[in-house]
Formats: C-alpha cells, structure tokens, sequence
C-alpha cells in the first residue's frame, strides 16, 4: 500500500494565507465594479510604466522557478546568482509602480480625485504591500544563500517563497487587465 504524502505545515499556512488574500482582493475588485456603474465615476488611462512592471514581474517570476529549480538540483551558484536576479526585479517593480502612481498624480490624478482612483490607489497600494513581504521573503532566502556553511539543502522555504512570488506575480496581472478593462 501506497503511503499518502503530507503537505508540510508551512507550505499550508501559505496556502491558507494566499486563500485570504484572494478574498481581500475579491472584495476590493467586486466593489470597484459596483462603484463603477455610479454615475459620479470617471475613468482614467494606467500610466505605460505600470506595462514595464508587468514585464519586471513576469520576468521575475521566471528567474524564481529558475532558481528554485537550480537549488533542488544543488547548483547553488546559479541559484545564488538566480536569486539576486529576482530580488532585483523585485525592488524594479516596486519602483516602476512608485514611479506610475507619481505620474498618476503629476497629471492630477490623486486619491481625492474619484472614487475610481481612490479605489486604484487601494488596491495596487496594498498589491505593492504583499509585493514588499515578498521582497523580504526573497532577501531572507538570498542571505541564506550567501551563508558560508550550508547545513541542509531543504528545499522548503525556497518553495514556499517561489509559490508566494508566483501567487503576487498573478495577482498583478489579474490586477492591470483588470484595471484596462474596467478602469
């Protein structure tokens, strides 16, 4: 008979967390769309800049299975190369979303402008917030990386870091071609 593998504890506490997180952008999203209909709503165009994001999450969610992949098969320079590569584009992407929500604002699109870029500046704010828990997540990884002395090749926190910048990474296209469609 077969034995059932079990799911580590962690690895389901962050499918836990990531199962809250869905609903908290869920709520946020359904009510842009209620609001949407109202007749005081004014639409607005996303900066390009949050188009380049896009491209530094995407390309950061590659060299985060890339170097996940690189760490199980014990390759730990290019996973320790691989890594840094991610945390760069980790902090690009917080920047390049910093940098559209100062254009936003430059050509007056505020949070007192309308609901509807109140609502934006909501939802991608606290995007960005999970963003930047991923960050530290990615530096935690990267400095045990970095360790002189490798005392186990678990592969654990790297896998639950790489499902969580994967999760963040979809989020935030959900997010723009939401934002495209309805905005």
């Amino acid at each position: 008979m077969k034995e059932k593998k079990k799911m580590h504890p962690y690895k389901f506490n962050m499918w836990l967390a990531i199962a809250g997180i869905i609903m908290f952008f869920a709520a946020f999203t359904s009510a842009y769309i209620v609001m949407h209909d109202r007749d005081s709503w004014q639409s607005f165009k996303m900066p390009s800049i949050f188009l380049v994001s896009t491209f530094l999450i995407l390309v950061s969610s590659l060299t985060m299975h890339l170097a996940l992949k690189r760490f199980k098969q014990h390759k730990m320079l290019a996973y320790r190369y691989l890594i840094t590569l991610t945390a760069v584009l980790g902090f690009l992407f917080l920047i390049s979303q910093l940098y559209g929500f100062s254009v936003m604002y430059d050509t007056g699109l505020t949070l007192a402008w309308n609901n509807s870029t109140s609502f934006l500046y909501v939802i991608v704010m606290a995007h960005m917030a999970h963003v930047l828990g991923g960050v530290i997540a990615l530096l935690f990884i990267f400095f045990r990386a970095y360790r002189r002395k490798v005392r186990t090749y678990d592969a654990v926190p790297v896998e639950i870091v790489s499902t969580y910048w994967h999760f963040v990474d979809v989020l935030w296209i959900y997010l723009y071609i939401f934002f495209l469609i309805i905005g």
